[in-house]
């Protein structure tokens, strides 16, 4: 979906632009894990989860990037779900963690391209039917849409309650397609989301209002990636109770 989405969209972009951010980005992570893979499993792996990484990351950083940068952002990406990790999973999104790493190491400009905002509008169609075919696929529809309902609520109250000119800039392309894309392929993420409901509905609400809350206080083009973050550091930790037996209302502090 992501390679579909990719070559759509890399025309509207300039395909002179894109790969070089594209080829260095799928080489420096596919080549840090194929030897990471080969140090622990002693065999030869292909090592799919980092190509997820660099695709990501490349389709949410500007084509304008150099792509050095985008290469150093898809490393970090694969370097940190071994850096940071419980005995079951990594805790971070890769791609997320290192794209707001190197915005603030280096300043990097974020378009999200890969969302399709410059092709068409109606290729907005088929951004929702590829993300819902995937979160389906995964088991995360209740994670999905109880995020983009708390989110959307809460800036549309944000609209009535003051200044509508602040907030009128998520409602509109490139940033509508930013926040479909980051919920259908970021925050689906299998091993740093939960696997039951419940807790897929408690995730989804906490990473609405972290992003809600980085948007208003800081104003970073990383709210988005911000609020997961803040998901992923809750489900590790619920991750953590749960595997040691304990309560479930130790696990989550928003359960009764």
């Amino acid at each position: 979906m992501l390679v579909a989405l990719t070559v759509l969209a890399a025309p509207f972009e300039g395909v002179k632009l894109v790969w070089p951010g594209l080829l260095s980005s799928l080489a420096a992570a596919g080549l840090i894990d194929l030897v990471i893979l080969r140090l622990k499993k002693d065999v030869w792996e292909f090592p799919s989860g980092a190509i997820l990484t660099a695709l990501l990351v490349v389709m949410v950083l500007s084509p304008r990037v150099p792509w050095y940068e985008t290469a150093c952002a898809s490393a970090i990406g694969v370097l940190s779900k071994y850096a940071f990790r419980t005995k079951s999973a990594n805790v971070f999104n890769p791609a997320a963690l290192a794209l707001v790493i190197v915005f603030y190491v280096f300043q990097t400009a974020q378009n999200w391209w890969g969302a399709l905002p410059g092709v068409t509008p109606y290729a907005l169609v088929l951004l929702f039917a590829t993300g819902v075919f995937i979160t389906d696929r995964v088991n995360k529809l209740p994670l999905v849409l109880v995020f983009l309902g708390v989110y959307y609520l809460l800036f549309s109250i944000t609209a009535f309650v003051s200044n509508p000119a602040q907030v009128a800039e998520i409602f509109r392309t490139p940033d509508l397609q930013a926040v479909l894309f980051f919920a259908f392929f970021m925050l689906t993420d299998p091993p740093t989301s939960p696997v039951k409901y419940g807790d897929q509905i408690v995730a989804g609400v906490l990473v609405a209002v972290a992003g809600y809350a980085f948007f208003e206080l800081l104003g970073s083009a990383c709210f988005l990636l911000a609020g997961v973050l803040v998901g992923n550091v809750w489900e590790a930790r619920r991750r953590y109770f749960s595997a040691r037996g304990l309560s479930r209302s130790l696990a989550s502090p928003f359960s009764s």
